[in-house]
């Protein structure tokens, strides 16, 4: 077991340093960002058994519930297995978007109409971004929004609005390409919205990048480092990312995340303490601005 973790750990640094060494990012449905020195670095697919972590030792999870919604409830939910070709292909971020959306209407009460999942060649950078506009205009102060993406990661120097040396993205497509919706360019498509009380989840390589959107009242839980991996494999729940899988498989829908016995109810930061414990060789990381613990 530990030579085939150190193999999935060789394959993700070789995958660093095999990705382009400059390319144009396009991001056609919300402006045009010129970025060089882009690397896409891969999420890996395990084949073989996994192993687990260790035991959950409460470290986000405060115990103490946090002020509930009070309002309507908006999630824009992504996966993506096929990328543009057919090496960058993944097998089970598709089914990380559909355990994400059954985890929203059937465990916390979202309506299905309020969800806007996008998979695989319906995820271009202008369908998420129009899902994301198009639920700020909408959304009041005392509603909850969420957004989740599974897939790739890549990193760069990019024109996004901030000051970064290096920034992150989330890998996507447009028109039949590769794009990439950059760490700055989110902070930006998430300004100004009329409430402050936002869950992002990325289960995707670099995720630690995307802790710039913290804030107050928002909760950002992040499959990896800003410069790690993130796993999927069939050994997770038949075909799951590891990170979403016990976060919202395990963690939400089976509650096995519940350490403060919140009745069966599932905090954003339970869920997190369970799936850092039980995720291996991977490391995930939380930014969270919500005063004590958020319900969904």
């Amino acid at each position: 077991m530990k030579k085939l973790w150190l193999s999935v750990l060789l394959v993700a640094l070789l995958l660093l340093t095999i990705s382009p060494a400059a390319v144009l990012a396009k991001s056609d449905g919300a402006g045009q960002v010129n970025a060089t020195d882009v690397q896409i670095v891969k999420k890996v697919t395990l084949h073989g058994p996994a192993a687990r972590g260790g035991k959950t030792v409460p470290t986000a999870a405060k115990g103490i519930l946090g002020e509930p919604v009070q309002g309507e409830k908006y999630a824009v939910v992504v996966g993506i297995n096929d990328y543009p070709g057919s090496s960058s292909d993944l097998q089970y971020t598709v089914a990380d978007a559909h355990e994400m959306s059954y985890v929203l209407t059937n465990i916390y009460g979202f309506s299905a109409s309020n969800v806007h999942e996008l998979t695989d060649t319906a995820a271009t950078k202008t369908n998420i971004y129009n899902a994301v506009n198009n639920i700020k205009t909408v959304v009041t102060s005392g509603d909850e929004v969420v957004f989740f993406f599974s897939g790739h990661g890549a990193k760069g120097k990019a024109n996004d609005g901030d000051t970064n040396n290096v920034d992150q993205a989330i890998v996507v497509q447009e028109n039949g390409q590769f794009a990439y919706i950059w760490d700055g360019e989110l902070v930006q498509w998430f300004s100004g919205f009329p409430t402050n009380r936002i869950i992002f989840v990325f289960d995707s390589c670099l995720a630690g990048g995307m802790s710039v959107l913290k804030a107050d009242g928002r909760v950002v839980c992040m499959a990896s480092t800003i410069n790690s991996m993130s796993l999927e494999g069939a050994a997770w729940g038949g075909g799951h990312g590891q990170f979403t899988y016990y976060f919202a498989e395990e963690g939400m829908q089976m509650a096995k995340a519940d350490a403060w016995t919140h009745d069966g109810q599932v905090t954003v930061e339970e869920a997190f303490d369970y799936a850092k414990a039980n995720c291996k060789s991977q490391t995930p990381t939380i930014a969270d601005g919500f005063t004590n613990d958020l319900l969904p």
